[in-house]
């Protein structure tokens, strides 16, 4: 394939030092390929900044709270009340945002309405709170502490990272409930017979959409995160390289997923949320902007992606989904999604959104401005992430 453009990631990091590159958000990149057309896109843009801010489950915090003599090998682990996995290390640990206490007086009074999770610790931390740290150990000769309590914060870990095995997915199912009864599910209450349509994913500015291949996307990925830098590391653990696709190269499923981490200590949390959803649990809604060199006219024509050209399955969470059939029910588009109403078995549906697109804009927002300063360098993969 012959390309009347190329680019490298090296020239147009050149242009960010000087001040000179020019830099989009992938809403006004489908603006400009419409305009111009994709070949004095590629021309004329060098980056797309993206962006997402929605609930991602497999999300969490690895951390280490550091030794005090005695030293310690921790066995079993609580921060803010809530289990950490401490099979790792002496003083090592994770969290996961969606681990709950096993006593949550909330949800005693009312079930389903979970209070606080690992998703709420790991927000309490960035927001300069201290939680408190419960550690118990069977006690070695070299590591003879068997307890420590003792309140933390963020700035007292020797290390915390925010380590996400699965963010950003590449499309996700439009979630709707055929039966007679409401259903509770992690997107959200669905209401009996398709009464409403719950959906994710911020369309075209969402970073899987705009880089459809995975082209530019891989091992060592410099991303926002949280409001801080993060790096790809890999896959996602739910990774589907070879999806069916759409005409622009679009999945027409859940398809690509990213496994991201980044230093929590220069995140902020307004782009770190926990969330509490009825009758599932907890989650973390995250923040993750990554950005697209226009290397050649092919990406410029990927990043021209609307949404429009977005088809989402919709999917049955009432007796499909836990039985583990994957029907698909039909197809909608992200903008018949963002318009509040979709057609479900010929009758219109009210389409409930799970990410915030007024966030995800202003990660992307955030992301264009950072590298305008000069303040935020692209990357090259040091190994791809398959994608057919």
């Amino acid at each position: 394939m012959t390309h009347e453009v190329k680019k490298t990631v090296a020239e147009i990091n050149k242009r960010i030092e000087k001040g000179k590159a020019v830099v989009l958000t992938a809403a006004e990149m489908v603006d400009a390929v419409r305009r111009l057309g994709k070949v004095k896109a590629a021309r004329e843009v060098d980056v797309v900044a993206t962006g997402t801010f929605s609930p991602m489950c497999s999300s969490g915090m690895l951390f280490n709270f550091g030794q005090e003599p005695p030293v310690m090998k921790a066995q079993k682990v609580r921060i803010g009340g809530i289990p950490a996995h401490a099979g790792l290390a002496a003083v090592d640990a994770y969290v996961g945002a969606t681990e709950l206490p096993k006593d949550d007086p909330l949800n005693k009074i009312h079930p389903g309405r979970f209070k606080y999770g690992g998703a709420h610790v790991i927000e309490d931390l960035l927001r300069g709170k201290s939680v408190k740290l419960w550690c118990e150990a069977y006690g070695t000769d070299c590591y003879p502490r068997r307890s420590l309590e003792k309140d933390v914060t963020l700035a007292d870990l020797k290390y915390a990272a925010l380590l996400n095995p699965r963010n950003c997915y590449q499309n996700y199912n439009v979630a709707v409930n055929l039966t007679s009864r409401i259903v509770y599910t992690y997107m959200g209450p669905l209401k009996p017979n398709a009464r409403n349509a719950n959906f994710a994913t911020a369309g075209e500015l969402s970073p899987l959409f705009n880089d459809p291949y995975l082209k530019t996307i891989g091992l060592g990925t410099r991303i926002f995160l949280g409001g801080g830098t993060g790096y790809v590391i890999g896959a996602g653990t739910q990774h589907d390289p070879r999806p069916k696709r759409n005409e622009r190269g679009i999945p027409l499923s859940a398809a690509g997923t990213l496994m991201v981490k980044g230093d929590m200590k220069g995140m902020d949390p307004r782009y770190v949320r926990a969330v509490s959803i009825l009758g599932y649990g907890v989650s973390l809604a995250v923040g993750i902007g990554i950005p697209i060199p226009i290397l050649n006219e092919d990406m410029a024509f990927f990043t021209g992606v609307s949404d429009a050209d977005i088809q989402m399955p919709v999917k049955d969470y009432g007796h499909d989904y836990p039985n583990g059939i994957a029907r698909t029910l039909g197809y909608v588009t992200y903008a018949e999604c963002r318009s509040g109403e979709v057609v479900i078995n010929g009758k219109p549906t009210q389409a409930v959104p799970m990410t915030s697109l007024a966030m995800s804009l202003e990660v992307a927002t955030k992301l264009k401005e950072r590298i305008e300063a000069g303040k935020f360098l692209l990357t090259e993969p040091v190994e791809p992430i398959e994608s057919a």
